[in-house]
C-alpha cells in the first residue's frame, strides 16, 4: 500500500527545472536514501512529497490521517520553550522515565544537554539534535529527514542508523553519508537532471547498479556508433556493404564491475612521502594538552606521547566535544602544549583545513584565486592544471569564472580545500573536509587524495570518507592519550559501547562515565615510556608497510598465475614478508605488554 503517490510532478525554480514530471510513490514500511548533486532537488523533492511546498503541475496525494514526520534543514522551534517541553511536549515526567525508548533517544541525542535550558540558548547543532529528537519520540507512518547525520559523531550515526533499522514507518532520508545510507536504506533514489532514477537496495547496490547501467549504456552507444559507420560505409560503397556485420567492444566497461582497482598504491605514497618529508614528521612527546589552554577547559592530552610518521594516513576519532580539533591546531602550531613538547620535521609544509571559512578575495573569480596559488600540480603520476582540479570538485565551465563573493558556503568549503592542495603541502590536516559536500564531489575528493604523497591527519563523522581516505584510526577516549585501534571505527564503537571510553564533552564539563584507571607501567620512567612508546609507532608503521608490500606481490602472483618460475620467485619473496611480519608483530606485543596495554 502506497502512502504518498507523486503523479506527473513538475517544479522549477526560476528557469531551472529540479523535478520534471516526476511519478513514483513511498510504500508502508519502505526506507528510501535520496542521493544526488547539491543544488539538483532533493530537498524539493522531500518538500514536495511531505506536502510542504506545492508543485507547479502534478498531483500528490497523500493517505487519509497520515502522519508525517519532516526534520528539515531550518527547525522551527519555539525559543522560548525548554528543551524538555519542547521534546517531551505534556508528557507527565513518570510516563517518559518509565519509557526505554523514549529514554534511548534522550541519551543519545541530547545527553549531554540540560533538559531545562531554553531553545534559544541553543548552538545550532544542539538546536538539530533537539528537533531530531522530538521528531523520533513522535509516532509516524512516514518519517523523512533531510541531512540527520549533521553534527552528530560517529557514535549517534551508529545509534541512529540501528533506531530507524527497527522502527516499522516508512523512511525517505537525504543525505551525503554513504555508510548510513548503507545501513539504513532499502533502495536509492537519484535525482539527476529533473528525473528520479530509482535502484534497490543502499548505497553499495546503487554504485554496482549504476555501474552495470553505465556498461550498458555504453555498450549501446558503441552499437549505434558501429551502425553508424555501416550505414555511411553502404552509402559510399554500395550493396556489398550490406553483408558486413557490426562489431564492438565492451571490456572496458565489464572491467569497471568485474574488477576491483587497488584504491592505492600505498608503497610507492610511503617511499616518496618519506623522500619529501625525512624521518621525522610530528613527535609528540609527553605533552599536556587543555582544550582552552594550560589547566583551562577538558583536559584532552594527559602526558600523552605519539608519532606520526612520513606517509602517515590517520583518522582522528571521538566524541563531539573530545578534543580532536585542538589536537589539529596544536599539530598547526594554533596552540602550545601546557607541558611536554612538540617536535617537527623541519622539512613539514604544512596545510591545514579548519572548520571555518578562510578569507578569500570575494572580488576574484574562482580560477584567478586558485592560479594564484599555483597554476599546476603534480598529483601521483600526473599534473593537474588549476582549471583541471577545479572540474574534477563540482567547479565545471561557467562556474569557474563565478565570483568568489557569490559563491554557497559549500562551494567556498570546495574552493579552500583545492588552494590548500595547490600549495604542494606535504602535511594535510582535514578537519571536517566533507561537510556541505555531495557524493559525487566526495568521489573526486577521495579520489584526488589518493594519490597525494605525505602525511595526512582527518577529523570527519562521515565514517564512509573516513575509512576510505585514511589507513589507520586514532581514538580520543577521554583518558588523556591518544589510543591506536586496529580494528578500525568497529572497534571504536565497541570499546565506547564496553563502557572503556569516557564521554567527555566540551560544552558538557564533567564525563558522563567514569574514566579507567590507568595502567602505569611499573618501575619505569617517563623518558622509558617515552621511548617505549616512539618504538611502538615505529613497529606499527613497520606492520603497515610489511602489509602493503604483502599486498603488492598478492598482487603480482596473481597475474603471473601462469608463470610458474615467476610465481616461485614471488612465493619466496612473500614467505620472508610473512616471517619478517610475524617478527615485528611479537616484537610490538612485547613493548605493548612492558606499557601495559
Amino acid at each position: 500500500m502506497n502512502l504518498v503517490n507523486l503523479e506527473s510532478v513538475s517544479h522549477a525554480y526560476g528557469p531551472k527545472p529540479l523535478l520534471s514530471d516526476v511519478s513514483l510513490g513511498i510504500e508502508a514500511g519502505e526506507r528510501i536514501g535520496v542521493v544526488g548533486r547539491n543544488g539538483g532537488g532533493k530537498t524539493t523533492l522531500l518538500s514536495v512529497v511531505a506536502g510542504t511546498v506545492k508543485p507547479d503541475t502534478g498531483r500528490v496525494t497523500h493517505n487519509r490521517g497520515l502522519r508525517v514526520g519532516l526534520l528539515s534543514q531550518r527547525d522551527d522551534l519555539d525559543p522560548g520553550r525548554t528543551i524538555h517541553e519542547t521534546v517531551l511536549g505534556g508528557r507527565a515526567e513518570h510516563e517518559w522515565a518509565g519509557d526505554q525508548a523514549i529514554r534511548e533517544i534522550l541519551a543519545n541525542l541530547i545527553g549531554d544537554l540540560d533538559l531545562e535550558s531554553k531553545v534559544g540558548d541553543l548552538s545550532g547543532g544542539e538546536r538539530r539534535r533537539t528537533a531530531l529528537a522530538k521528531l523520533l519520540i513522535d509516532e509516524h507512518e512516514l518519517i523523512m529527514l533531510d541531512e540527520p547525520t549533521n553534527h552528530l559523531d560517529i557514535e549517534a550515526i551508529a545509534w541512529l542508523a540501528g533506531h530507524l533499522s527497527q522502527r516499522k514507518s516508512a523512511l525517505l532520508v537525504v543525505t551525503h553519508d554513504r555508510w548510513f545510507l548503507d545501513a539504513v536504506s532499502t533502495r536509492t533514489w537519484e535525482v539527476v537532471d529533473g528525473r528520479v532514477e530509482r535502484y534497490e537496495g543502499g548505497y553499495a547496490a546503487y554504485v554496482l547498479a549504476k555501474a552495470e547501467r553505465a556498461r550498458i549504456a555504453q555498450a549501446a552507444e558503441e552499437r549505434r556508433q558501429n551502425l553508424m559507420r555501416k550505414e555511411i560505409a553502404w552509402l559510399r560503397r554500395g550493396p556489398p556493404a550490406r553483408t558486413s556485420k557490426p562489431k564492438f567492444r565492451i571490456e572496458a566497461a565489464q572491467a569497471l564491475i568485474a574488477d576491483e582497482p587497488p584504491v592505492r598504491e600505498t608503497v610507492e605514497l610511503m617511499k616518496f612521502a618519506a623522500a619529501r618529508l625525512g624521518r621525522t614528521v610530528y613527535d609528540l612527546e609527553d605533552v599536556t594538552l587543555h582544550a582552552g589552554g594550560p589547566d583551562a577547559g577538558p583536559l584532552v592530552l594527559d602526558h600523552s606521547t605519539f608519532q606520526f610518521g612520513p606517509g602517515d594516513r590517520i583518522g582522528l576519532i571521538g566524541v563531539n566535544g573530545s578534543g580532536k580539533s585542538t589536537v589539529l591546531r596544536l599539530l598547526a602550531d594554533q596552540v602550545k602544549p601546557d607541558s611536554g613538547r612538540i617536535v617537527r620535521g623541519r622539512t613539514v609544509r604544512l596545510a591545514y583545513l579548519s572548520q571555518e571559512l578562510t578569507d578569500v578575495d570575494p572580488g576574484q573569480r574562482v580560477l584567478e584565486s586558485v592560479e594564484q596559488i599555483r597554476k599546476y600540480i603534480q598529483l601521483g603520476k600526473k599534473e593537474w592544471t588549476a582549471s583541471q582540479l577545479l572540474e574534477r570538485l563540482g567547479f565545471k565551465g561557467e562556474a569557474q569564472w563565478k565570483v568568489v563573493g557569490d559563491l554557497s558556503g559549500g562551494e567556498r568549503r570546495r574552493l579552500q580545500l583545492l588552494r590548500l592542495l595547490m600549495d604542494d603541502p606535504n602535511v594535510l590536516l582535514l578537519d571536517e573536509p566533507t561537510n556541505d559536500l555531495d557524493i559525487e564531489t566526495l568521489n573526486e575528493l577521495e579520489d584526488l587524495l589518493d594519490g597525494w604523497p605525505g602525511t595526512l591527519v582527518l577529523v570527519s563523522h562521515d565514517r564512509y570518507f573516513l575509512e576510505r581516505v585514511a589507513d589507520r584510526c586514532v581514538a580520543l577516549l577521554g583518558d588523556g592519550r591518544l589510543s591506536m585501534l586496529p580494528g578500525g571505527v568497529d572497534e571504536y564503537l565497541q570499546r565506547r559501547a564496553a563502557g572503556t571510553a569516557v564521554t567527555a564533552r566540551v560544552a558538557g564539563g564533567a564525563p558522563v562515565a567514569a574514566a579507567p584507571v590507568k595502567a602505569e607501567p611499573t618501575g619505569m620512567s617517563a623518558k622509558e615510556e617515552r621511548e617505549l612508546r616512539k618504538e611502538l609507532s615505529r613497529l606499527e608503521r613497520q606492520l603497515d608497510k610489511l602489509a602493503g608490500q604483502e599486498d603488492k606481490l598478492h598482487a603480482a602472483m596473481a597475474d603471473a598465475a601462469s608463470d610458474y618460475a615467476k610465481l616461485g620467485e614471488l612465493d619466496a619473496k612473500l614467505r620472508d614478508i610473512l616471517s619478517e611480519k610475524d617478527a615485528v608483530e611479537a616484537e610490538w606485543l612485547e613493548v605493548a605488554e612492558r606499557l601495559g596495554e
